[in-house]
């Protein structure tokens, strides 16, 4: 092994170790009242040495959306791998997929959801955002290709498949959102997230049957 290689895994392995540190802080404290000095020491780390890997906390926060929305992707793309025959079971791989992707990693994936409803977005640097948003829009596209009718091809004829995965992806996030706020009221002994996400996702599939017997009569 080369020294540019060596110093690049070992540069590597230290960004892995601030992002771990980073995640253990973020679930303990809110975006606002955690700091760089915090994640330097779960790190055991100088803050010095953390500004060499990230530029500040809003961007060491956005990177942790990088890793869940990989593993999302991953999951989507084996979902249209499997050789599903009907619409039915090809919805199905992918609720039970989704379900996957947040019990992968629950405080990253509402660190996520977060991020994309806050100010920080506009604050990162062009790389990582542009990382966010290909992978983001990946992700939507992976999605639309599962809701397509047959194994000609064949899409809901009077909506755009890619505005169903939209709405599938706001019915996700809105779920765990909601629940995550009740949680903080009510307490953990009161939300089902699962099985909510569950009957969320029978719900939608619902519908979508329905419009499907309605364009086709």
């Amino acid at each position: 092994m080369g020294i540019q290689e060596r110093k690049e895994r070992e540069g590597e392995r230290r960004r892995q170790q601030i992002i771990v540190a980073a995640r253990r802080v973020f679930s303990s404290k809110s975006l606002n009242k955690a700091t760089m000095e915090d994640i330097a020491r779960e790190a055991e780390l100088s803050p010095g040495t953390i500004y060499l890997y990230f530029k500040n906390k809003d961007e060491l926060y956005a990177s942790l959306s990088l890793r869940i929305l990989q593993y999302l992707l991953i999951r989507l793309q084996h979902v249209n791998s499997e050789k599903n025959e009907t619409p039915e079971k090809r919805y199905a791989s992918l609720t039970r997929a989704m379900i996957d992707v947040y019990e992968f990693d629950p405080i990253i994936l509402i660190s996520m959801f977060n991020l994309q409803t806050s100010e920080t977005l506009k604050t990162l640097s062009p790389g990582l955002l542009s990382e966010i948003k290909k992978l983001a829009c990946k992700s939507i596209e992976e999605i639309a290709v599962i809701f397509k009718q047959g194994d000609n091809g064949e899409v809901l004829t009077e909506y755009n498949r890619s505005l169903f995965a939209e709405i599938f992806w706001s019915l996700f996030s809105g779920v765990v959102l909601f629940q995550e706020s009740k949680k903080s009221i009510l307490g953990e002994e009161k939300v089902f997230l699962k099985k909510t996400l569950q009957t969320a996702f029978e719900i939608f599939g619902y519908g979508i049957k329905d419009t499907t017997l309605t364009q086709n009569k």
